[in-house]
């Protein structure tokens, strides 16, 4: 009878595994843990494990621990990796709809770029799903200065600037006032910065305070020229395989970190402003010479970007400026 009741209730517990098992998944990211796009991220994780009784379990890897910036997109969507953050800007000569947030002076604000997301978001989804990924959220970076210890009255004064160049959009900025781009992601901008690999680049204060870009460099010229998006992207097959009550818990997880990010870089972008001051770089406003002048090459680059985008593009630029 002892052993009966032992087969019985190893089998009770063998159909009730299942219910129970619990599903890892891998979530790179390129940024620092005390980044507020990795806090974000973090607390997007933790809602998810508790939302789901602990059967999601999502292990995020900061600071390009897993894969670096460039590699994440296709560890993604190459099942390497469930989930990852993306900065979509870097991946414009994939396909150009992914640049549309770095086109200088397109979008210049919180309001305005959460419009470009909004009249983007369709057509970001559909580009994605064809290459099997999901786009779970998107939250921008705060809006993006220029730094360096050169006094700058016009793009003339930035030419010969050794200058980060982090996607096609800032290379491209790099060729048109003469500066010479280097290719350095996020995690690498310090020790760039220590070697005089580079000696200037344009980003937000966020990036400024993490890579303690203040130690090296004493301006930062507060153009506010895009505010580019990081994306929480998702394998489709691995989202598939969830049972609908996990789907469902992890699509309302992404839907309250985007409100969520959306605030927090805006409340934190006065804050890192504030952090660059005091430890001694000086916020510039920009000459309306230096601006006219990045306004130009604004202008070429969007006129650039839409012959590329083709009719795709215009209608995504169309519905912007219809909002």
């Amino acid at each position: 009878m002892k052993a009966l009741f032992a087969v019985a209730a190893g089998l009770t517990l063998a159909m009730a595994a299942p219910a129970d098992a619990q599903t890892k998944w891998d979530m790179p990211t390129a940024y620092p843990a005390n980044n507020f796009h990795t806090e974000n991220v973090q607390q997007f994780a933790n809602d998810v494990d508790k939302a789901t009784g602990g059967t999601l379990k999502i292990t995020v890897h900061a600071n390009a621990a897993l894969f670096k910036a460039p590699e994440i997109k296709r560890a993604v969507q190459g099942g390497q990796a469930q989930l990852g953050e993306i900065l979509l800007v870097n991946f414009e000569n994939e396909d150009p709809l992914y640049g549309i947030d770095g086109v200088p002076f397109l979008a210049t604000s919180y309001g305005e770029s959460l419009k470009l997301y909004k009249a983007s978001k369709k057509a970001l989804e559909e580009k994605l799903a064809k290459q099997g990924m999901r786009l779970l959220f998107a939250v921008p970076w705060p809006p993006q200065g220029v730094y360096t210890n050169r006094t700058l009255n016009n793009v003339g004064d930035m030419k010969g600037l050794k200058w980060r160049a982090y996607s096609p959009a800032t290379a491209k900025i790099a060729e048109l006032v003469g500066a010479q781009p280097m290719t350095v992601q996020a995690a690498e901008v310090s020790q760039a910065l220590a070697t005089g690999v580079i000696d200037s680049y344009m980003s937000s204060p966020a990036t400024g305070y993490d890579s303690k870009t203040y130690e090296h460099i004493k301006n930062f010229y507060d153009t506010q020229a895009w505010l580019p998006k990081n994306a929480i992207i998702a394998n489709q097959k691995a989202f598939e395989a969830l049972d609908k009550p996990t789907q469902a818990a992890l699509l309302k997880a992404a839907a309250d970190a985007e409100t969520r990010g959306w605030k927090l870089s805006e409340e934190k972008n006065n804050w890192y402003v504030d952090q660059l001051k005091a430890k001694g770089m000086s916020i510039v406003k920009p000459s309306d010479q230096l601006m006219g002048d990045l306004r130009k090459t604004g202008n070429y680059m969007l006129a650039e970007w839409l012959r590329k985008s083709g009719d795709d593009g215009r209608k995504v630029i169309d519905a912007y400026r219809k909002m």
